[in-house]
């Protein structure tokens, strides 16, 4: 089986685009495999004067700056460059404003998949959200119902033109069901989120005196933080004990200002802190610290990177009853304290029997942290080669069939 040249495109640290952090940690595992030659990464230009994560071991890893967030011709540079760097096939990892949250650089982007394999690079598209399944109000796009029409007509548009990729890959079952039965789509597959990393066993019973809830993210749309600090505040007055806050990310592109409002309306609270981003080195740092993890979200867009990385590092998690979130949490054998989405009266008692009983703590902590490791990154990484592979082989075949049929159409006649 011939070894892959393989090209990312996606942003990528020091880049602080969505989907970065699981970029990081697909590339950690791919270049570690013996069928990868060497993988190129198309990242988003973001400046000079960053430093890019050191990647010293495993196969040859290429980071070339490509396209830029809202530029309007970002297909053409990254054409461009996937040809210079022959590579058998480009992994796009995307959700639908990777390349803009402007509409039209943001649609005009999701091209480059169909482009790439025009140009004869095979394409595979990780798509970790579906217009189908978005909550455009809670999500901060538009509550307008004609503009909801227009926006539910174009992503129908962008997901028909991201299906003449080669494959499309999804990480919820759910979306793989829809696709299937909208579009009549065959080139679709289920690919697990995956676990970035599994630690060693954590000791579940320790820090059980001191207590930090901590929510991450990118905060102002269907992710809020207000009604997690009214439920902790309730909490501390239930309990009389000392809880800390931990509010780690940062605003959503969207909405600009919003943590900056939230500090200005909770300045009298005590024991809270806003971290800011949070540089990939420092995560385990911030989750080992975390007694639980709360997700105060309206909605969701897909698959949750924070709660498997809960998971990992051995978290119990107050979530909400959504469709896609509690979908994915028991398909993937994750359990949590559930509350109504909104509802802060229900958060409170999740949160409070979370604190006074360290018992009902660990046992979910426990399970999301076996969870977590029975689906390790560097498995699906393995599931991903295997469909490099199968597409590479198919593409060739189809090659040799077209030479094939070229050189007997141009054989003399005799």
């Amino acid at each position: 089986m011939q070894k892959i040249k393989l090209g990312l495109v996606s942003p990528y640290p020091p880049s602080k685009g969505t989907l970065n952090e699981y970029a990081f940690h697909l590339v950690k595992h791919l270049r570690h495999k013996v069928d990868i030659e060497k993988i190129v990464i198309f990242s988003d230009d973001i400046g000079e004067g960053y430093d890019t994560p050191e990647l010293n071991d495993g196969c040859p890893v290429t980071i070339r700056s490509s396209w830029k967030f809202n530029k309007l011709t970002n297909f053409i540079s990254l054409v461009r460059e996937i040809k210079k760097a022959e590579v058998d096939l480009v992994l796009f990892n995307l959700q639908f404003l990777s390349f803009g949250d402007k509409k039209l650089s943001a649609a005009i982007g999701l091209l480059t998949p169909m482009i790439t394999r025009l140009f004869g690079v095979p394409s595979v598209v990780l798509l970790h959200n579906i217009t189908e399944t978005v909550d455009l109000d809670s999500a901060g796009i538009t509550s307008n119902p004609i503009l909801r029409w227009i926006y539910s007509l174009s992503g129908t548009i962008l997901t028909k033109i991201l299906l003449w990729s080669n494959l499309v890959t999804f990480t919820i079952p759910k979306y793989v069901e829809i696709i299937e039965k909208k579009y009549r789509a065959n080139n679709i597959a289920l690919v697990p989120h995956g676990s970035f990393e599994v630690p060693p066993m954590p000791d579940f019973d320790k820090g059980n005196e001191e207590l930090n809830v901590m929510t991450f993210g990118k905060f102002g749309t269907y992710k809020k933080v207000e009604n997690m600090i009214d439920a902790v505040v309730r909490v501390r007055e239930k309990t009389n004990r000392r809880i800390k806050i931990v509010i780690a990310g940062t605003d959503n592109p969207n909405v600009p200002g919003y943590l900056d409002s939230v500090k200005e309306k909770y300045k009298d609270v005590s024991d809270i802190v806003f971290t800011g981003y949070v540089e990939e080195e420092d995560v385990p740092r911030l989750f080992n610290a975390s007694s639980f993890v709360v997700f105060d979200y309206a909605s969701t867009t897909g698959s949750s990177g924070v709660l498997h990385q809960s998971g990992s590092y051995g978290k119990a998690v107050v979530i909400p009853k959504i469709g896609d979130l509690q979908e994915l949490i028991e398909e993937e054998g994750y359990i949590g304290a559930y509350y109504e989405p909104g509802n802060v009266d229900e958060m409170t008692e999740a949160i409070h029997k979370l604190v006074i009983d360290p018992d009902y703590r660990k046992n979910i902590a426990t399970n999301n942290y076996l969870a977590a490791a029975s689906l390790p990154l560097g498995d699906i990484a393995d599931w991903y080669i295997l469909h490099f592979q199968s597409l590479i082989k198919t593409d060739t075949v189809k090659e040799r069939q077209r030479e094939t049929t070229l050189a007997l159409d141009l054989s003399p006649v005799k």
